[in-house]
């Protein structure tokens, strides 16, 4: 039977969170599988924290080159994956990202018909052979179907097959995103089962061990089609019990550290991966401290990261990295944060020295037990 934090070590050297590893940058999101990406900061700060010597100019070219893509996929979410890696994840999406589109108010109300959309997806990606940007592509629905175009994009930016076009700094996407095809052909999900089976590999290399309901959670598929595509892997995956003794899945000879394993002290960006990818996220979350990271509209803060698990927030300030601890730290571990602050700041000066500050509200209503500014 694995212990809590056996399963929490493995899912940080899984995520490069043991120690940060020499990779290049597309190598270093293969062995991650997926970068939340809802802000264009947070995949920069992710890397940051997982490789050495990160240069953000290197994920800025590996956007523009397209060796790395964003595009909505797991949890109906912006990420930004490996290339190779994204015409599967977008196949086993496809029952989920079209079924929460086609069936929702804001595009029934244009009245045409999931067919009619549907029909348009080819069309649509021989327009997007370079990038457009929204109001470019409304007005080219709103000229094909004399319907307003809101709702109808609205549902086809989420499950045609589209990736964000990369814009310009200070983060490679901006307020105003555009979009460009990826170049699949639009199958809308006739291969999803078993495109759901190779997501299922990818994410137990990349968090697991893991449950059929972590399955589902991450990729926001339905339990019973995460169960299928788990025991359609049966000769291939490895059965353990976890610690409430349910059945956890992974991959032979995968690592899983021991227990005591160190974990140095880091600074992640909002929406790191590592703190939404199980049903259970005490695995890295303690349980008193999920709803003061993760707020009710959804906005999960940059957290400070102790000995694996989260230990508070940080937030940038004109004076440096202002780091808001849930219970007293040692002194040690305030030298580590201060030495990540540091490096981080450094990096934020020459992009967004305010990154993340417009979500400074949330801070009002936060115990400290331990508040510092980071120099």
């Amino acid at each position: 039977m694995l212990t809590m934090r056996e399963l929490n070590r493995s899912t940080l050297a899984r995520q490069l969170l043991l120690g940060r590893e020499a990779l290049d940058v597309a190598e270093a999101v293969r062995r991650v599988v997926a970068l939340q990406a809802q802000h264009a900061a947070s995949p920069y700060l992710a890397l940051w924290n997982r490789i050495t010597a990160f240069d953000p100019a290197d994920l800025d070219a590996a956007f523009a080159d397209r060796k790395i893509v964003k595009a909505t996929l797991l949890r109906i979410t912006l990420h930004a994956v490996h290339a190779d890696d994204h015409p599967h994840l977008h196949e086993a999406m496809q029952p989920s990202l079209r079924g929460a589109r086609l069936g929702d108010p804001r595009f029934t109300r244009s009245g045409i018909t999931p067919a009619d959309a549907d029909a348009l997806v080819g069309d649509l990606l021989a327009f997007a052979d370079q990038p457009r940007f929204a109001d470019e592509i409304q007005s080219w629905i709103e000229e094909r179907l004399g319907v307003p175009p809101k709702g109808v994009w609205w549902a086809l930016r989420t499950y045609a097959p589209l990736l964000h076009a990369a814009t310009g700094a200070p983060w490679s996407f901006g307020a105003r995103p555009a979009y460009v095809a990826a170049g699949i052909p639009p199958t809308l999900g006739a291969e999803a089962d078993q495109a759901l089976q190779r997501l299922v590999l990818r994410y137990l290399e990349g968090f697991g061990p893991a449950s059929a309901v972590d399955v589902a959670q991450f990729a926001l598929v339905t339990r019973k089609r995460a169960r299928a595509a788990i025991d359609a892997l049966a000769g291939t995956l490895q059965r353990l019990t976890g610690p409430d003794g349910s059945e956890l899945f992974d991959l032979p000879g995968a690592p899983r550290p021991v227990e005591d394993t160190p974990a140095p002290a880091r600074l992640l960006p909002m929406w790191d991966n590592v703190l939404l990818a199980h049903a259970d996220r005490s695995r890295v979350i303690p349980p008193d401290y999920r709803r003061l990271v993760t707020r009710a509209n959804g906005d999960v803060l940059p957290t400070l990261l102790v000995d694996g698990y989260v230990a508070g927030v940080w937030r940038p300030t004109e004076d440096g990295i202002e780091a808001t601890a849930f219970h007293p730290l040692p002194g040690q571990v305030w030298d580590e944060l201060a030495a990540e602050a540091q490096a981080l700041a450094a990096l934020l000066a020459d992009r967004e020295p305010g990154v993340y500050r417009r979500h400074d509200r949330w801070w009002s209503d936060l115990p400290g037990a331990e508040v510092r500014i980071l120099r």
